[in-house]
């Protein structure tokens, strides 16, 4: 079972696609796939009424395919987390996460072309594991209790612009630009994911892969990510954490450095988790 939202921006409705590929109507139990929704036991609630059978079944070509997730209170990443990523751009493995955040709003749909933004030299590609909070996470008492905050999975593009993002001490700024985090095109429940450490990653610029990897390479897993960020901040059910980036962003290669240019094609999956496809476009 995948969970997704489907329609023109602001008027995404939510939409249960089952192992066979038939996607059924969620409305006649939620307005969205938001907080409120996983808060409430809603993925659980889901998988019952389609098991049932009382989800009507819905006609949904041609519709677009919009972030699985609705606006999240908050998008927390994590930076440096892969280690080949850090041996590639000279940067010293952290010693515990690297956390930084990206405006809300940013988050957009698998297919929303990537606006690079005026002025930019320096449009960066990251396929990262998404995770998306399922319940509130606030002072984790151990590592190993963190996953069952987790509601579930997705594919992240973290879109980094990085003469902003290095042009002060704070990362902030090379995140948030407009469209700089395309999600989906489906929300896994966690129990559909047996091991979010052994997901392989991959990404391809026009037709040519550049990122290709396994979250087995995470320095801090998902566990700990949760549990550190649990310490520092309240994760709300809705939030997603973009958990890093392995090697094979432009930013790690010899000069000239490949950046996105307009009419760049973007294409990255993981494993169970789906696929994406991107047009850089000039803001």
């Amino acid at each position: 079972m995948q969970l997704v939202r489907l329609g023109e921006p602001g008027s995404e409705r939510p939409f249960v696609r089952a192992g066979d590929g038939t996607t059924y109507d969620l409305g006649g139990l939620t307005a969205d796939v938001d907080g409120g929704f996983l808060a409430a036991d809603g993925i659980a609630r889901a998988a019952a009424a389609l098991a049932a059978g009382e989800l009507p079944e819905a006609g949904v070509e041609g519709l677009r395919v919009g972030s699985p997730i609705a606006q999240p209170g908050k998008v927390v990443c994590i930076g440096m987390n892969y280690r080949r990523h850090a041996e590639e751009t000279g940067a010293t493995p952290p010693t515990e996460p690297v956390v930084f955040m990206k405006a809300p709003d940013v988050v957009v749909g698998p297919a929303d072309d990537v606006l690079i933004p005026r002025g930019s030299t320096s449009t960066d590609w990251e396929v990262e594991l998404g995770v998306v909070i399922g319940k509130t996470a606030r002072y984790l008492d151990s590592v190993e209790e963190a996953l069952e905050y987790v509601a579930g999975y997705v594919v992240s593009n973290d879109v980094s612009e990085r003469a902003l993002q290095f042009r002060t001490a704070q990362w902030d700024k090379g995140k948030s630009c407009e469209n700089f985090n395309p999600l989906g095109p489906a929300l896994v429940p966690a129990s559909e994911v047996p091991d979010p450490q052994d997901l392989g990653l991959r990404l391809w610029i026009n037709g040519e892969k550049k990122q290709d990897s396994s979250t087995k390479d995470m320095i801090f897993s998902v566990a700990e990510i949760v549990h550190h960020l649990s310490q520092v901040m309240v994760l709300r059910p809705g939030d997603l954490i973009n958990t890093g980036t392995p090697e094979g962003v432009a930013l790690g290669q010899p000069d000239p450095k490949p950046y996105l240019r307009d009419g760049d094609v973007i294409e990255l999956e993981i494993d169970g988790l789906g696929r994406q496809r991107q047009t850089a476009r000039q803001a």
